[in-house]
């Protein structure tokens, strides 16, 4: 057939044929192919990439999309307390309506009484998640322990998460489960305290900033520690802000932990310290006597002996057991002038005050002391008065209501130190104690005074023929009082007290701290009573 020829249209509106014969160029049609086949080739290469060179890859998206890891939470190990009564408890994961798993609430008892040592949870931040050391680790959005028992043992508590595979459809629904990885569990921790005890020495205190640590004098196993105000570890799992708000906000600091974190001189006390470090030492033996004058001189200052200082009255010749009995300052005064300070520290220490317990929270170590400390510290040389204050736990002596209670339930456990213990002793968990080096006739003199501290005649009044209703039998304690000054404005000194009991074979050994609680004898004795009522009478 015959080409037609191109045409154009001419200024005057009509159409002209051009006169060129040859018609279109064989070149462009070459360049149109050669398009197409460039386009061809891509197409290709593009699907030879797609399923060969990142085949797997794909196919890996592909199923990524289609299948999902959703993690399980363990439930938290439970914690229980001597008896087996359970303390924190967490409920079976509950199951969203995806399939995932949501990490269940966790539920404490007896909440106020118990919330220094058991501690609460909060969710992980960053330091948490980057910190982490357990085994199986934190995720983001898992709740960890945060202080106390919680934090402590976390690892032990928070188990093994698990997994779960399941298949989605394109929209995301859940279709169906491949496989489940089950979580495992975490431990439950079977604590050394007594609820019940804790609970009643928490009722007694609870209107008070006040401290009730109690152990077992053989092993060091943590009966009571309890401190006030206190707050609701409730409170921290639920997430309530406002009441969250307000116990960070609150003047009295129920989030400070007195028993572990706070100092304070530890008053008469300490003079069962002395006493064993004077006789150790060969300062003074059983037959050493010292008048009470009523007041010692140190320089321009006076010191007085309580007794005088409150009824004008002394009390004759002093040996070691009535100074004890009698908490007479007169005596330790002489005693620590002895000793001397270097002495003082060093059986301070040994006593194992001026350090962390082992107990595993937050402590403070307290101060113990000297004249090169007070240089360092104060800028000031050590006088005579630093020697009296020191030697009757005064001064700038500072200690941990914790400290204190072992070093004076050493007496009750044959002159051996104990690490508090935490844990229920059993055939796995063993007591941590130490002998320190006291002779069999420094403790029995020591055990001796303090027998007679809360017989008739001593300053333990409230303790005089103690006794339970389930028995008319006496139950002989040893005790010794103690009234520290605290150095506030009100001028009220602190209360202490420890106790234990029966002083021939004892079970249980008691210290009550009351900041600002006035006489030891007054105050804080009849606490304890009560506390060893209670203990009695469950036990018959």
């Amino acid at each position: 057939m015959a080409k037609l020829f191109p045409f154009y249209k001419v200024r005057s509106g009509g159409l002209d044929f051009q006169k060129n014969e040859k018609g279109p160029p064989q070149n462009s049609l070459f360049f149109y192919i050669l398009f197409i086949a460039l386009i061809f080739c891509g197409l290709i290469l593009r699907l030879f990439q797609l399923t060969i060179v990142k085949g797997n890859y794909y196919q890996r998206l592909s199923e990524q999309n289609r299948i999902r890891e959703l993690i399980i939470d363990p439930r938290r190990g439970s914690i229980l307390d001597r008896k087996g009564m359970v303390i924190a408890k967490n409920e079976e994961s509950k199951t969203d309506r995806n399939d995932a798993h949501i990490e269940s609430g966790r539920t404490y008892g007896y909440s106020y009484s118990i919330a220094h040592l058991i501690g609460y949870r909060q969710t992980a931040d960053k330091n948490d998640l980057k910190n982490d050391n357990c085994i199986n680790p934190l995720h983001l959005g898992d709740k960890v322990g945060k202080k106390g028992v919680e934090k402590l043992f976390e690892c032990d508590l928070r188990g093994l998460h698990g997994k779960k595979l399941i298949e989605v459809d394109a929209k995301g629904a859940y279709v169906k489960t491949i496989t489940v990885q089950p979580p495992k569990d975490g431990k439950p921790i079977q604590l050394a305290f007594d609820s019940v005890l804790q609970e009643k020495a928490y009722e007694l205190i609870k209107t008070k900033n006040a401290v009730v640590v109690a152990l077992k004098p053989k092993t060091g196993e943590v009966l009571i520690l309890t401190s006030s105000p206190s707050f609701d570890p409730q409170d921290f799992e639920d997430a309530n802000t406002s009441s969250i708000r307000k116990y960070f906000s609150d003047p009295s600091k129920p989030m400070f932990n007195r028993a572990t974190e706070g100092v304070y001189p530890p008053g008469s006390l300490f003079k069962l310290t002395v006493a064993s470090g004077a006789l150790e030492e060969k300062k003074i033996t059983e037959k050493t006597l010292f008048e009470d004058t009523g007041t010692i001189k140190a320089g321009p200052l006076t010191f007085g002996n309580w007794y005088f200082l409150q009824y004008g009255k002394t009390e004759g010749m002093v040996d070691i057991v009535k100074a004890i009995r009698r908490s007479n300052d007169i005596f330790f005064y002489r005693t620590g002038g002895l000793l001397g300070p270097e002495d003082l520290k060093k059986w301070a220490e040994i006593f194992g005050y001026g350090k962390q317990t082992g107990i595993g929270f937050e402590e403070a170590e307290g101060t113990i002391p000297s004249p090169f400390w007070k240089e360092e510290t104060l800028k000031d040389q050590w006088y005579t008065g630093d020697m009296y204050n020191f030697s009757i736990g005064q001064g700038y002596l500072l200690t941990t209501p914790l400290q204190v209670a072992l070093a004076s339930s050493v007496f009750a456990n044959d002159g051996s130190l104990c690490v508090p213990q935490l844990l229920k002793v059993n055939d796995e968990i063993k007591p941590q104690c130490k002998k320190l080096p006291l002779s069999d006739k420094t403790i029995a003199l020591i055990k001796r005074g303090m027998e007679e501290a809360c017989s008739p005649g001593g300053t333990g009044w409230p303790l005089f023929d103690f006794s339970v209703s389930s028995t008319s039998a006496k139950i002989q304690t040893a005790c010794k009082t103690g009234t520290a000054e605290s150095h506030s404005v009100s001028g009220i000194p602190h209360a202490w007290f420890t106790v234990y009991a029966p002083s021939s074979n004892p079970e249980i050994a008691l210290t009550i701290l009351i900041e600002e609680g006035g006489q030891g004898s007054d105050v804080a004795a009849p606490i304890a009573k009560e506390i060893l009522k209670s203990y009695f009478e469950r036990k018959e």
